[in-house]
């Protein structure tokens, strides 16, 4: 999903005021490299990486969709049946 330039800003805005007081959990299936898709100002998306990593605990679980493999073994168990 593409941010327009206004919202990467109210959303960079929020994240800057957030860093001092309180945590903020964000998930993404995508790497950092692939953020230039959503936010389409290159320095304003190093700006919002930098805020959320500086630091941040990043949590990397895989490039398997939990969703989908859940989804490949109900299909299998309903066809086994």
């Amino acid at each position: 999903m593409e941010l327009d330039r206004h919202g990467a800003e109210l959303l960079f805005q929020v994240l800057t005021e957030r860093e001092e007081t309180n945590s903020v959990a964000i998930a993404s299936n995508e790497s950092f490299a692939g953020w230039t898709k959503t936010f389409t100002d290159p320095r304003l998306c190093a700006a919002i990486v930098d805020r959320l990593t500086f630091g941040g605990n990043i949590i990397e679980t895989g490039t398997d969709s939990y969703r989908l493999a859940h989804t490949h073994q109900k299909t299998f168990a309903t066809a086994t049946n």
